[in-house]
């Protein structure tokens, strides 16, 4: 039998935590979840995977239908048994709120942002996580000067999450060319796991 959720009308992280918290209770073998904006469907979408269920997505006019069934081959793996198999790496989890560095002119933070963004590398695979909210995630999208720099630490295994929230504000959400789309859950469940939090 299928649980259906109706998350329409809530403001992220919420539709993620109902839903978490409804596999907590009733541990259903598949779950359909309305929502009313795409970042809401990615979101629960990513939950939903990370949790082992196979998921597709029906735009039904302007809300999405977000349907899971669980994968039984699927193992889920927690944030916690991720930390305890990376050994003795530290994960360094770095939290970029604006597209520039520091205060006073624009241009020179601009510029301090990109260099900072290209000597992350610097940390080598210490550096786990890369969280962009607010402004930060200008950072992230199609025509963004930083672009090829976070393309390349995605590629070398860096893990990039842009806050869905913050993207929808800023009308990005269509422009976004890195990284996986997040809430605020998954955000402070990262702060949880890591072993330093970075924040710029």
């Amino acid at each position: 039998m299928t649980v259906e959720i109706n998350c329409r009308g809530q403001a992220c992280p919420a539709p993620v935590m109902q839903v978490r918290d409804i596999l907590a209770v009733e541990n259903p073998a598949a779950i359909a979840v309305l929502v009313d904006n795409e970042a809401a469907s990615e979101n629960v979408s990513r939950f939903l995977t990370h949790q082992g269920f196979q998921v597709s997505v029906e735009a039904m006019g302007n809300d999405f239908k977000v349907s899971g069934g669980r994968d039984a081959a699927c193992e889920v793996m927690k944030d916690t048994e991720l930390a305890a198999l990376a050994g003795g790496v530290k994960k360094i989890l770095v939290v970029i709120g604006t597209d520039r560095l520091g205060h006073g002119d624009d241009g020179l933070g601009a510029g301090l942002m990109l260099n900072f963004l290209k000597t992350l590398k610097e940390m080598g695979p210490d550096l786990w996580r890369l969280v962009m909210v607010n402004n930060g995630v200008k950072l992230a999208v199609q025509g963004a000067e930083s672009l090829p720099v976070l393309q390349e630490l995605a590629a070398v295994g860096v893990s990039i999450l842009v806050c869905g929230t913050c993207l929808n504000h800023f009308h990005l959400l269509d422009r976004k060319e890195v990284g996986e789309i997040t809430n605020m859950l998954d955000i402070v469940t990262g702060m949880q796991v890591a072993d330093s939090v970075i924040n710029i």
